[in-house]
């Protein structure tokens, strides 16, 4: 048995996004542990995986002799052994920038959800308690995004999307990069580049859009948490392990912050002992928690996937492959 790709997501996952894999292909569909990957990743040609899952063992590439790519369907290449696959002359590529609007909507919606407490408010009249939470609300005196200092981590693709999101509702934009992805563009914002201790101490909306790196990891920690105003809020759509889910949670439970969005975690599917899911009351309500869906839409989902399978063909044909990570 000879066949050109070994595609570890189901078929339906493309066909339900619109999008027709290949023709002309000799393609397998697997989950990741079925028993005859290995043997079949002797025989691919390429291999088509999603973003997000398990690390793949290195084990997995050291007999594929005929693998010419690793085609990653999102952005996100942390399940991959990147040492492993460079020293196997292993190609990676990815789709970048194929989730920006879908994660530009998820940052903005959860801003204003959280600054102005429609999920809690939602609960709290559900609870019968109109007049008493209304009056809270209002004594609060709380804002939107018009003329509020959001700081974005991380200015590349991703958080360029982000930026420009925010400042089409009004939002005064900062951010955190040493290099960002492209200046002509952050600039056309007016975004002002700061220290990490300075955008957290005097920005509204904090949103992370980092990868997942040992500089990264635990980026934002209790220190980093305490330097924010209370009235603050943190989205984190970018790799679990960024924030300290420990030291978020319990900012959260004695309020130094006013919320936080999380999409992504530490460990995923979030374990029952994760703190985050221990709050309770307030705290909890302060939380919104979303099972990492904040690139996926119907529109995000057939863009990555037709870009994804355009590249195989592309390599497949003889060409290098657009988007090389490494």
């Amino acid at each position: 048995m000879t066949i050109d790709v070994l595609c570890l997501r189901p078929e339906s996952d493309f066909t339900r996004a619109g999008v027709s894999v290949p023709g002309g292909l000799a393609i397998e569909f697997r989950a990741p542990d079925a028993p005859d990957v290995p043997a079949l990743m002797q025989q691919a040609r390429a291999l088509v995986i999603p973003a997000v899952g398990p690390k793949l063992p290195a084990a997995l590439f050291e007999n594929a002799p005929s693998l010419r790519v690793v085609q990653v369907t999102g952005a996100g290449v942390d399940r991959l052994d990147q040492p492993a696959l460079t020293r196997l002359g292993i190609p990676v590529a990815n789709v970048p920038g194929g989730s920006n609007g879908a994660l530009a909507e998820y940052a903005v919606g959860n801003a204003l959800a959280l600054l102005r407490r429609f999920c809690w408010a939602d609960a709290r009249v559900k609870a019968g308690d109109y007049v008493g939470f209304r009056g809270r609300m209002l004594g609060d005196n709380l804002a939107g995004l018009d003329g509020a200092q959001v700081g974005i981590v991380g200015m590349g693709t991703i958080g360029l999307a982000v930026a420009r999101a925010f400042a089409a509702f009004g939002a005064n934009l900062v951010y955190f990069d040493p290099s960002p992805r492209d200046p002509a563009a952050v600039a056309a914002l007016g975004a002002r580049s700061l220290s990490l201790d300075e955008l957290l101490a005097g920005s509204d909306v904090v949103s992370l859009h980092v990868p997942l790196l040992p500089q990264t990891t635990n980026l934002i920690g209790a220190a980093q948490l305490a330097k924010m105003k209370p009235t603050a809020v943190l989205i984190n759509a970018a790799r679990g392990g960024i924030v300290d889910e420990a030291a978020l949670a319990a900012a959260l439970r004695d309020a130094r912050i006013a919320g936080a969005a999380v999409d992504v975690y530490s460990t995923e599917p979030v374990p029952a002992d994760n703190p985050l899911l221990g709050l309770t009351g307030d705290a909890a309500a302060r939380l919104l928690l979303t099972p990492h869906i904040a690139g996926v839409s119907r529109q995000a989902s057939a863009t990555l996937f037709r870009l994804a399978w355009e590249n195989v063909q592309r390599v497949l044909g003889g060409e290098a492959p657009v988007s090389r990570v490494y």
